[in-house]
């Protein structure tokens, strides 16, 4: 089987290099790549991940995205996360700690293809992102009004820090 290991990352259009706010249209092999990499991580990981989610704007359809693809890993613990520094990095990703929000997160490639973003399983952030996900995924006036935003901000915004906070008050508000 073909898989964007053996290709490279090009085979589902990921890669945004640092610093950079662009939007991709949806690509419908992104399901794809989260799969095979998940179980990339499931079989690194073993036990410790407790469960992988594929979130993000990646994982909704008709919804243009960063082409990055995130994951977030539920533990049952938030130490269990330095516990994963040494599996993560054996499959190619470094740790970029918490970044001023609760968990830890690990990126793969240069340019970046994957984030992974490690919380508790079943905490409030696993339900708000999953909730916030599958709310995109049936509500397409939700979908467009999202998209708008982040198209202004991609726009403007000077960093992917201001990108990101710049979505925050929205994301909050739709994810309960």
């Amino acid at each position: 089987m073909l898989t964007a290991m053996t290709v490279g990352h090009n085979v589902y259009g990921l890669g945004l290099e640092q610093g950079v706010n662009r939007l991709v249209d949806y690509n419908p092999l992104w399901p794809r790549a989260f799969a095979e990499e998940a179980a990339r991580m499931r079989s690194a990981l073993g036990p410790l991940a407790l469960a992988i989610e594929h979130y993000g704007s990646t994982a909704v359809p008709n919804l243009r995205a960063k082409p990055i693809i995130d994951l977030l890993i539920g533990v049952a613990d938030l130490d269990h996360g330095m516990q994963m520094i040494e599996p993560m990095t054996s499959l190619g990703y470094d740790y970029a700690g918490s970044q001023g929000i609760p968990g830890h997160i690990f990126g793969r490639g240069n340019p970046r293809t994957h984030l992974a973003h490690v919380v508790v399983h079943g905490g409030d952030q696993w339900v708000a992102s999953l909730a916030f996900r599958d709310r995109l995924r049936t509500d397409a006036d939700l979908r467009a009004e999202y998209q708008a935003l982040k198209e202004r901000l991609a726009a403007k915004a000077t960093s992917r820090a201001e990108y990101t906070a710049g979505k925050s008050e929205f994301v909050q508000a739709h994810s309960g």
